[in-house]
């Protein structure tokens, strides 16, 4: 991995309904990241926080199903550029949320810089949902169809192109909670999921194996991250927690061979909740996994 990072906060909670996860970021910072870096030899920045127009809120009205769209899009915007900016300037991004929804734009700042980026999206939940098919409305639950081209203009174009990834470059990691509709775009794009069931029956280091020889053609690999892929017992402060995920020594191991196999060529932690969470857990368990992620060892 390269060794200059760039933080970047994007403090967004309107991507789904509950409030907290806005301070995310900071909470993550809170847990001594810059430091857990640096004392890994990284050269780290820390860009500050991504402007919410919160003013937007009061003309955002739920439109075709998609709350906050205007709201979501600009933020976005933003922080697309600020990833173009970063990579531009030869660092490693490492996004820091705020809700799922942020995913929309560190992709469209990412992907214009490689010829076949791969995806490894760690999460509970597909996030494959459409206004069409969305129970509720919240764009956190999209970000990953967005990514591949389906959905609203004002949202898949972010960037000025679409798709951001293809399908065969996708690869869930730790589903328990899919939807009708989530169920069947991944059945019609054939995207690779190991849902907890895989997980249990081959064990991560074999989901691991497969996931990194999957990716091995690609150019590039960004690593989504949501904290509810963890089990809730160590992860509280999530807003959408699924009993059954995965472990902290799963997702340790996890993050371990991803640094062994040196593929990851951004990064994205989101979903932590301060309001949610038992004394920062949530958030000091991100800073563990940002460490293992990038070669912290016990020997």
């Amino acid at each position: 991995m390269k060794k200059e990072i760039s933080i970047i906060g994007v403090p967004l909670d309107l991507g789904q309904t509950r409030r907290g996860v806005d301070m995310g970021p900071s909470a993550i910072r809170y847990a001594q990241l810059h430091e857990r870096i640096e004392n890994l030899s990284y050269s780290v920045e820390d860009l500050g926080d991504i402007l919410v127009d919160r003013t937007l809120v009061k003309e955002d009205h739920t439109e075709h199903n998609l709350k906050n769209l205007k709201s979501v899009k600009d933020t976005c915007e933003k922080l697309a550029v600020e990833v173009d900016e970063v990579i531009k300037s030869n660092r490693m991004p490492l996004v820091l949320g705020g809700d799922h929804s942020i995913a929309i734009g560190t992709l469209a700042g990412v992907s214009k810089h490689y010829n076949n980026l791969g995806l490894i999206w760690f999460d509970a939940h597909g996030d494959l949902n459409t206004a069409e098919t969305s129970p509720s409305g919240n764009i956190h639950g999209m970000s990953l169809a967005v990514s591949l081209g389906h959905g609203h203009d004002l949202l898949t174009k972010i960037g000025g192109y679409f798709p951001k990834v293809k399908p065969e470059n996708v690869i869930i990691i730790g589903a328990r909670d899919l939807d009708e509709g989530e169920r069947a775009i991944i059945k019609e794009l054939g995207i690779k999921v190991y849902t907890m069931h895989e997980v249990d029956k081959l064990g991560m280091t074999k989901v691991m194996e497969e996931t990194i020889d999957h990716l091995k053609d690609c150019d590039g690999v960004h690593l989504s991250l949501d904290l509810d892929g963890l089990d809730p017992i160590h992860v509280p402060g999530v807003g959408t927690p699924v009993s059954g995920g995965i472990t902290y020594r799963e997702g340790h191991l996890a993050m371990e061979m991803l640094s062994e196999a040196d593929i990851i060529t951004s990064i994205e932690f989101v979903e932590v909740n301060p309001i949610l969470d038992e004394k920062n857990k949530t958030a000091i368990v991100a800073v563990a996994l940002i460490g293992s992620l990038l070669g912290e060892k016990l020997l």
